[in-house]
């Protein structure tokens, strides 16, 4: 089996989550780290490599490391799409933290290069491949509830408001909405699938100016629709629905990485179907970007560049009525 060798960009606390699984994959390893400040890359890498693992203390090295075959690209938001964009243009693949980038115009910059130099690029949204999940999918898919017709999704946590952090810096692509509502907005659309015709979104904001807490109501075309409630300051319980018209999907707490899943059936007991994660959970993204690049293919089916353009455009659209600005920043 053909060993794919990752670069991480961006050596943070996802990064390292990250790096933990990679040592948990077979047919990876983590061959280089990349960031601004070499301390920070050396450090990592003694930390979360092994002795053969590189630090470079430059994006651009990385990057040119001919010994990399892809990139977990890790940084803020709003770095994510000038770091794609040059690494798919030195030939490597890119796996994406999600949010994609801070901006639509960034994500399609990135989908477009990634088309136009045939190489693979996936946001990291690894809810998608989460086993509980996967099986989630394949009943809904089978029609055991039914005809799907709505999604519900919430996901809260409480945060001391600092300016210093980059979750409260508007320069830093901070707020609920990149940092929280991309996951029931992303789940919302794999389920129902395409682009929502209409978007309302209400918000609260923080004295930093990024959103604190909002609401989204999503509509389709056929009458379907999700709501989705994201929260800083609300330890809200985490948990989705997928309803069908015959039954419906519990996803229990936490959904965007659960573990148990019970399904309601018409006419039957609910089932509780328990499937937890391998290692933190990043594994099973991981085993999706390996055996694309094996198999040669520049996109993934489970988690497609088209379904991240959708739920990019549901953000940005929330983001507009909400007045919240995000911009793309250089990251070289």
């Amino acid at each position: 089996m053909q060993t794919i060798r990752w670069g991480i960009a961006g050596p943070g606390r996802i990064a390292a989550n990250v790096a933990g699984d990679l040592t948990r994959t077979d047919g990876a390893e983590l061959a280089a780290v990349g960031s601004r400040s070499a301390d920070r890359a050396e450090a990592f890498a003694r930390e979360h490599g092994t002795d053969a693992t590189r630090a470079h203390g430059s994006y651009r090295d990385l990057l040119d490391d001919d010994g990399v075959d892809v990139v977990y690209i890790a940084t803020p938001h709003p770095q994510h799409a000038d770091l794609a964009v040059a690494a798919l243009e030195a030939g490597k693949a890119v796996l994406v933290e999600k949010t994609f980038t801070a901006t639509l115009a960034g994500a399609w910059r990135v989908v477009d290069t990634a088309r136009r130099h045939g190489v693979f690029a996936m946001e990291a949204m690894w809810t998608r491949f989460q086993p509980a999940i996967v099986r989630a999918r394949e009943i809904y898919e089978a029609g055991e509830i039914g005809e799907v017709r709505s999604v519900q999704a919430d996901l809260g946590t409480v945060r001391d408001v600092d300016p210093t952090d980059r979750l409260f810096a508007p320069e830093l692509g901070g707020g609920a909405l990149l940092d929280l509502t991309v996951y029931p907005v992303s789940f919302a659309q794999m389920v129902l699938g395409g682009t929502p015709s209409s978007v309302n979104a209400v918000a609260s904001r923080e004295t930093t100016g990024v959103d604190a807490e909002n609401a989204l109501l999503l509509a389709w075309e056929d009458g379907r629709f999700a709501t989705a409630q994201t929260s800083f300051h609300s330890p809200s319980p985490g948990q989705a629905r997928i309803f069908g018209s015959t039954g419906w999907i519990d996803v229990l707490p936490r959904f965007h990485h659960p573990t148990t899943i019970v399904v309601h059936r018409a006419g039957s007991e609910a089932e509780t179907i328990e499937l937890p994660p391998h290692g933190a959970g990043y594994s099973h993204e991981i085993d999706e970007v390996n055996a694309c690049l094996r198999a040669g293919r520049t996109e993934s089916a489970v988690m497609p560049l088209d379904d991240t353009l959708a739920v990019q455009g549901v953000l940005a659209e929330a983001g507009d009525q909400l007045g919240l600005t995000f911009s793309e920043a250089r990251a070289m």
